[in-house]
């Protein structure tokens, strides 16, 4: 049997470490000690050989048939399970088996007919059922459970397939549906880059504490907050001789926003930009703008906006700037 991937070696060593993970019978063998699984003992006798790639330094000496090859991956359009299939696929005695649920064996093994092989697909998946899910609820007693609406409603066709109602409270979400999660913090994580983090000077004021000052420009995307250098990059573009900017010039062409957005201002420069069929809606204090011909929604309080365009990045910021010229800034 050969193993052949860029993480084998890792992966096989690790599977004899977690014995977290394992049935008590498994946790027993590594205590005695003894190998948990049976791969442990084939690697000793070399009846399992590992290597990075097929043209990894052996294997063209050690490779014998018959014999049986764990390789990816498993879309067969890139990787080593390639190399095997044009090598295997023209001999009605060898077979290839698809254990990953998530692609499609007919449609993966297309490109190569007419094939001779066998072909056999017999999916793995490790994602809970509901019976498992529901047994794992009971257990944790979550305080608040979130789970997709469509999740509590019994299948027409199976109606023992739902996940049942907790004693404590449950939140319910659609598809692309923005909700309020009852998560209390006065903090958050912000990631520096490395750049900065190399120029960060910390200094001891005492009790162990040290503290250290950071001029950066914060981005926050998708509740993430990077913080990212002010200055340029040094690289100068072909055949220019002026000097890049300073961090006080870059400082100096920066924008604060602040303000109440209006909405008739907002429509009114959509409009100007070539954006129409707009419908506006208004629940409570928030105010949705859908923006039909592009499949886009902009959503917006008091103190939130939320521009949701199916990842059109393009148009994300041609959006995100448009409201951005409907406030006041300094």
């Amino acid at each position: 049997m050969f193993f052949i991937s860029p993480v084998a070696d890792s992966s096989l060593a690790y599977s004899n470490i977690l014995a977290e993970w394992l049935s008590s019978a498994k946790q027993n063998k590594v205590y005695l000690p003894d190998d948990p699984f049976p791969h442990a003992f084939y690697l000793r006798n070399s009846k399992l050989k590992h290597y990075k790639h097929v043209f990894s330094e052996g294997f063209s000496k050690d490779f014998r048939q018959p014999c049986v090859v764990f390789c990816g991956h498993p879309s067969l359009r890139f990787g080593d399970a390639v190399h095997f299939i044009e090598m295997w696929g023209n001999n009605v005695n060898n077979s290839i088996i698809f254990t990953e649920p998530d692609f499609p064996y007919l449609q993966v093994l297309a490109p190569f007919q007419p094939l001779a092989m066998k072909a056999f697909y017999c999916p793995i998946d490790t994602s809970l059922n509901y019976q498992q899910a529901n047994k794992l609820i009971k257990e944790l007693k979550p305080n608040v459970l979130v789970i997709p609406e469509a999740y509590t409603k019994p299948h027409p066709n199976a109606p023992n397939l739902f996940i049942e109602q907790p004693d404590k409270k449950i939140i319910t979400f659609k598809c692309g549906e923005i909700i309020r999660l009852p998560l209390k913090r006065k903090l958050d994580r912000v990631y520096i880059s490395y750049d900065m983090a190399q120029k960060l000077v910390p200094r001891d004021v005492g009790n162990g504490i040290t503290i250290s000052t950071i001029t950066g420009l914060l981005e926050v995307k998708d509740k993430v907050h990077n913080i990212q250098p002010c200055e340029p990059s040094e690289e100068k573009p072909s055949g220019s001789k002026m000097p890049p900017p300073s961090r006080e010039e870059v400082l100096k062409n920066m924008k604060y926003e602040y303000g109440t957005l209006d909405v008739d201002m907002l429509k009114k420069r959509l409009i100007q930009d070539g954006i129409t069929n707009i419908k506006v809606e208004r629940t409570g204090n928030v105010v949705s703008l859908q923006l039909v011909n592009e499949d886009t929604t902009i959503k917006f309080d008091d103190n939130e906006t939320h521009i949701i365009c199916g990842g059109k990045q393009s148009l994300r910021l041609k959006l995100r700037d448009t409201v951005l010229k409907c406030l006041q800034s300094f």
